[in-house]
């Protein structure tokens, strides 16, 4: 699998990865927004990510954005059902109107990345949203991003 040598030649005795789920887990075009229970989940690059998720160095996160608060528990009720590989306390799920829809996507990504520890381990990020992965690279140096596409084999 492509995405699985792409994490082994990453030279890090930890890896962190941090995946979105909007277009990379859950296809976002089906079913209404806000309707997330109805979205249909990507086969493919969630076998894909459970695989890579089984490697001894290599801990799973899920980094998504949501519009509403409601947003949190329709994703981690869709994550239990169809990726429970995500552990509950890796789920990171922001919701916009938390700031009055005042920041973007991008930049409650940004901002919680940036905040997290640095304990050493490489951090990867997979999105499918290059608004925010423009953003990640210009303002975290040390990070790997992907798009959901490495996840295609």
């Amino acid at each position: 699998m492509f995405f699985k040598d792409c994490i082994e030649k990453i030279n890090n005795d930890k890896i962190k990865i941090f995946v979105d789920m909007d277009g990379v887990i859950a296809d976002y075009n089906v079913g209404k927004p806000f309707d997330y229970d109805k979205k249909r989940p990507l086969k493919n690059n969630i076998k894909n990510l459970e695989e890579v998720s089984k490697m001894d160095n290599v801990e799973m996160f899920i980094l998504s954005g949501s519009r509403m608060n409601v947003g949190i528990s329709e994703k981690n009720v869709w994550l239990d059902e169809f990726a429970p590989f995500f552990k509950k306390e890796n789920r990171n799920i922001l919701p916009r109107e938390k700031y009055n829809f005042e920041k973007s996507t991008s930049e409650l990504k940004c901002e919680f990345l940036k905040s997290l520890k640095r304990d050493g381990s490489a951090i990867v990020v997979i999105d499918d949203d290059c608004k925010v992965l423009k953003t990640l690279s210009e303002e975290i140096d040390d990070i790997i991003l992907y798009k959901d596409t490495v996840l295609v084999d």
